[in-house]
Formats: C-alpha cells, sequence, structure tokens
C-alpha cells in the first residue's frame, strides 16, 4: 500500500510532544489512526537518541495477554527505563478491560508521556472527559482531504481529480481496489461497522432498521436544515414506529460514530446559536455513494459538504449563518476570526450569482467573505467577496 505523511497531524502531534496529557487520537474507523502512530513513532525514534519507546498493540496475537489490566501494568512499568524520555502507545487500548483505570494511574505517576488509538465504540469524543478526568486531548483525524487524494494519486490535472475524489471520497483503504464494486463494497462494510460495532453494540439499539433508516435519509438531505421533530416525522411518514425522544438519540449516536458531523445555526446580527434545526455533514462523500448511490444528488449539497469537512480539519468551529431572512452556508470561527462562506456548484448564470452573493453582500461587518463554486477559473473578486474555485481552494489553502 502506498504510503503519504499527512504532515498536519504528524505536526500536531509534535506540538503535543511532553504535554502532560493523554493524547487520544479519535476517527471513523480505519482512517488511519495507527498508521499515524507508527509514523510519529519513527520519527520519534530517529531523532531522540534518549527514547524508549513502548509500543503495544492489543489487536495483535502478541499482545494478548495484556488484555488483563493488571498484566498490562506490570508490562508498562518492567519497561519503564529511568533517565530516559519514556513514551507509551498503546493501540486498540478497550480491548484491556479497565484499562482507563490504569491509564489513569500511569498519568498520575508522571512517568509517561502517553499516546492512545481505540474503537469508537469506547473512546467517542463524549466519553473521553468522563474516562480520563478532563486530562485528556484529543486529536481528530479525518479521512483524505482532496490535496493528500491528489498527493497519493501524484495527479496534476486538479479539475478531472476533483471530479473522480467526488466520487471516490477520502476513504484511502478503498484506492487498493482495482474495480469499483470493490471499493464500495470496503466503503460499506466502514460503514456499517460504525453502525453496528460502534452504536448497536455499545448502546444495545433494538431497532436497527430504524438508525440504518435514519442514517440513509441523512445521507441523502445533505446540506438541508432539519430538526429532530421533522426527522421523527418523515420517518413516522414511511411506518416507521418511532418518536423524538428515540430520533434525538439516534442522532447523537450516529454523530459520536463520527459518521456525520453536526453543524448549528448562528444568528450573525444577534451574535447567538439557534437550538431549533441544523445540517448534518458526512464524514465522507464516498459513504453516500456506497449506501445510497448518486442518483438525484445535488452537487450544491455534496460541494457544501466537502466544505464543511475541510473547515473541521483546518481547525475551524463551523455554523450555518443566519441574517435576516438569509442564509450563509457557513460561518468559519478560529481564534476569534470569522470568515463567511457561500457554496455553490455552477454560477455562471447571473441570477444564480446574484442568488449566491446577496447572503455575503448583505453582511456589513469587514471579516473576509468567500464565495467557492465550480467555476474551473483562477481566482477573481466581486465588491471584495473572493470567488474560489473549489477544488483549488480544497488545494491550496
Amino acid at each position: 500500500m502506498k504510503l503519504i505523511s499527512r504532515e498536519s497531524y504528524l505536526s500536531r502531534l509534535r506540538n503535543l510532544k511532553g504535554t502532560p496529557d493523554i493524547k487520544v487520537i479519535t476517527g471513523i474507523h480505519r482512517c488511519g489512526k495507527s498508521k499515524l502512530l507508527d509514523a510519529f513513532a519513527n520519527e520519534l525514534s530517529r531523532n531522540d537518541e534518549n527514547l524508549n519507546l513502548i509500543r503495544i498493540n492489543l489487536n495483535l496475537k502478541s499482545f494478548e495477554s495484556l488484555w488483563d489490566k493488571e498484566k498490562l501494568y506490570s508490562y508498562i512499568e518492567e519497561h519503564y527505563e529511568q533517565g530516559k524520555t519514556n513514551y507509551l502507545f498503546i493501540d486498540e487500548v478497550q480491548l484491556c478491560k479497565g484499562f482507563e483505570k490504569i491509564i489513569n494511574n500511569l498519568y498520575e505517576e508522571e512517568k509517561f508521556d502517553i499516546y492512545l488509538t481505540g474503537s469508537n465504540a469506547f473512546l467517542l469524543s463524549s466519553d473521553l472527559a468522563t474516562l480520563f478526568g478532563g486530562r485528556v486531548f484529543e486529536l481528530k483525524r479525518y479521512p483524505f482531504s482532496f490535496s493528500e487524494y491528489c498527493l497519493y494519486y501524484s495527479e496534476n490535472d486538479i479539475d478531472s481529480a476533483f471530479d473522480q475524489y467526488v466520487m471516490d471520497g477520502g476513504r484511502a483503504g478503498s484506492y487498493l481496489y482495482h474495480t469499483r464494486e470493490d471499493a464500495l463494497t470496503y466503503i460499506r462494510e466502514i460503514a456499517d461497522t460504525a453502525i453496528t460495532k460502534d452504536i448497536v453494540t455499545k448502546y444495545k439499539i433494538e431497532n436497527e432498521d430504524l438508525l440504518l433508516r435514519l442514517c440513509e435519509y441523512l445521507m441523502d438531505s445533505i446540506g438541508s436544515k432539519t430538526s429532530i421533530r421533522n426527522l421523527s416525522r418523515q420517518l413516522c411518514a414511511k411506518s416507521y414506529q418511532t418518536n423524538d425522544k428515540t430520533i434525538g438519540n439516534y442522532l447523537t449516536y450516529l454523530c459520536r460514530s463520527f459518521l456525520f458531523y453536526p453543524i448549528q445555526r448562528y444568528d450573525i446580527k444577534g451574535h447567538r446559536y439557534l437550538e431549533s434545526e441544523r445540517k448534518y455533514y458526512l464524514a465522507d462523500l464516498s459513504f453516500r455513494y456506497a449506501k445510497i448511490g448518486m442518483k438525484n444528488a445535488d452537487y450544491g449539497h455534496l460541494y457544501e459538504n466537502l466544505v464543511a469537512i475541510e473547515l473541521l480539519r483546518r481547525g475551524y468551529e463551523v455554523y450555518v449563518g443566519c441574517l435576516y431572512q438569509k442564509e450563509i452556508d457557513f460561518v468559519a470561527i478560529k481564534n476569534g476570526e470569522k470568515l463567511y462562506i457561500q457554496v455553490s456548484d455552477d454560477i455562471s448564470r447571473e441570477s444564480t450569482f446574484q442568488r449566491e452573493i446577496s447572503p455575503l453582500l448583505s453582511i456589513k461587518d469587514a471579516y473576509p467573505k468567500r464565495l467557492i463554486a465550480r467555476t474551473k477559473h483562477t481566482e477573481s473578486q466581486y465588491e471584495g467577496i473572493r470567488i474560489v474555485d473549489i477544488s483549488r481552494w480544497l488545494k491550496s489553502e
């Protein structure tokens, strides 16, 4: 398998090196969490002569005896070396029952720089503070970005590469398959595992069919505002027996498993967050293609999905903007600075262009504004608003 250096993630691990937190790498199944630890371990080994690295992968048979927490603790203590910089890397830590007690104890000893990965069923974002008492730093790992996709394929034709990326997505493991059918089967298995293993098993879901139908409904309505009540009503209309509480719980579970990312609405004039409706974006568009196909797909909404995930990948807080009766696709906030973004497919028609630019023009503050669309052209400007081709924005910023 071809490997590329995911430099942004390695850079973050370098910056976290030596900090007192328990570093936990999270993300959807097979997004390369273990590969990232491998790359970081190799880098540390090359650059630190005083290194003592304890590397444990509980998914391997050679470490199966360490599923017992007392044996795991003893193994780690036995391999500690006084006077050296001791790193502890553990993959699939959840296979050791009671692992949180061991990790918390090791944290208190202050002898190890600790890094963990594990099944999303046991290391969901919302559980980390409970497991480790707020001593944790979460590093979220996403599927391949468009830039990484181009790097993997050494692709120079950015326009054709983008069209292919929309179909292929960022699930790098699928790139190894020689037929589209086999690649989609691989991607479906990842999605199904996230649902059945991470959600159904952990939360003891009784109506798995309802959960799957909700998942497919969200995939089919990417970029559309919705509420728990509306989703419940839609599913009841299709003869599913459910209620608002159940749908609300299922939505939470789907987001905790990193299949979907909820985006809250933000009142730009009132500077307040709105709870009524949200948008749900898919971790990777390949899941949509694999599960429900691309028939009748709204490419404007698919492009919204790409931009939303890319903004999250770049460390922004992301919201849907509301200004009077107008909607701005994204209000992205980082370090107190805002960025307003409108996303579209084809803006070659004047009427479409005016419809998309209008919400941005209505914002009177001085923060930067972008119209990101499928122009296939170099950047231009309109009344101070940068108009950028989506493939070039994804690859260059």
